[in-house]
């Protein structure tokens, strides 16, 4: 069997004007390389991996997408080519997960893997109560989107699945979120009693009622319990009174000082670099792209002469390889600008700590300082990579 790999798009129709009769595999593969270019060029928010097989004089056209969009534009450069197929792609979420393609996280925090196994890499995390788009279905792994458009597996046993009725009811219900960075769910109303799970800061459980300093809450497979008044509040008016300042970046940030570094990780119980910006950013209001090198992507440039002149706080810093003459800069690690008279910022970094650029300062970073790249703002930016929590999504 010979196989093409199928990559896509600006010149699909300069090759097909000049394509009679069989064509070339490096024709079908700078057809795919250029539609993958355009419409699906990050593996990590949406897929597109589809091969052309030759086999016994007949082409099969198999893989799986999540891009419908992408998909059309491929079968009908094919068609144009009159190209004979036996289309085999399969186009997610498909009858592997049938109508129960969401999700809600059932536990404090669910870990999101790079594969279907339990020993794969931490792609991402989630918290109670967010919802997931359900895509794929391996064993006991759901292959899952969170709301950030990251694409990883999950196993299971951290979430209940159900249909969009279900999804949209769940997104209707009255809720609390919590707002401390560790606690508890306990059974009955009492510190003493059993408790029913650990939650942690950003949790979202459904509201039942209120009494003796108690809410009393229902997690999304129906279990119950009660969460101290005095460490959560209702969602609404949580979302509702939310005023992101820069101050307010800060006062979030600097509550979790001493956060254990995670690879993965976006939680209280563990964060890398980049889970620990976006998760600043949630607590105010807002969803932000999970990776640094998609972070750096989103927002507006400040700070181009890399002087540190032109930033403000709550600005995103990053890091990394700056580029080449035959390597592109490569972005890995991101940090929090807080702009006083020590020139720090807070980052993820082995714990969650406060760096200075200022050689002056104890808390010296000459290292990332030789790597800045450069800076973005995301305060008061219009861009459809951060998504306001008030305007366009709940959790």
């Amino acid at each position: 069997m010979k196989i093409i790999k199928f990559i896509p798009f600006a010149f699909i129709f300069i090759l097909l004007s000049c394509s009679k009769g069989e064509k070339s595999f490096n024709d079908f593969n700078a057809i795919y390389s250029e539609i993958k270019k355009e419409h699906t060029p990050d593996k990590r928010v949406e897929l597109f991996d589809i091969q052309l097989n030759a086999l016994n004089n007949t082409y099969i056209l198999e893989g799986e997408t999540t891009s419908a969009e992408a998909f059309t534009i491929l079968l009908d450069s094919l068609n144009k080519r009159k190209v004979i197929y036996q289309n085999k792609v399969r186009v997610l979420p498909d009858s592997a997960v049938g109508n129960l393609s969401y999700a809600i996280a059932k536990n404090s925090v669910i870990n999101i893997r790079s594969k279907p196994k339990h020993s794969a890499e931490l792609g991402t995390q989630s918290l109670l109560g967010m919802t997931l788009r359900v895509l794929d279905k391996k064993g006991d792994f759901y292959r899952v989107q969170t709301p950030d458009k990251y694409i990883s597996w999950v196993d299971r046993g951290g979430i209940i699945r159900v249909n969009k009725a279900d999804r949209d009811r769940w997104f209707g219900e009255k809720k609390i979120i919590y707002n401390k960075n560790f606690g508890y769910v306990y059974k009955d109303m009492s510190e003493n009693s059993e408790i029913v799970s650990d939650i942690t800061l950003g949790g979202i459980l459904k509201f039942n009622g209120i009494k003796s300093g108690f809410f009393e809450v229902e997690f999304p497979d129906k279990r119950k319990g009660y969460v101290k008044t005095n460490e959560a509040t209702y969602y609404d008016s949580w979302l509702y009174n939310l005023n992101p300042t820069k101050e307010s970046l800060e006062n979030v940030a600097k509550t979790m000082t001493g956060f254990p570094y995670l690879w993965g990780g976006t939680s209280s119980k563990g964060m890398d670099c980049s889970g620990f910006t976006k998760t600043v950013y949630l607590m105010n209001g807002f969803i932000i792209p999970r990776d640094a090198s998609q972070q750096i992507n989103a927002g507006k440039t400040v700070d181009k002469n890399l002087d540190f002149s032109d930033l403000e706080k709550g600005d995103l810093m990053f890091f990394g390889k700056k580029a080449t003459a035959n390597k592109k800069q490569r972005v890995t690690h991101v940090g929090i600008w807080l702009g006083n008279d020590k020139m720090e910022f807070i980052h993820s970094a082995g714990n969650v700590h406060l760096s200075s650029l200022d050689e002056n300062e104890a808390n010296y970073d000459g290292f990332n300082k030789n790597r800045y790249l450069g800076s973005r703002r995301y305060l008061g930016v219009k861009d459809k990579m951060i998504i306001d929590l008030k305007e366009k999504i709940k959790l």
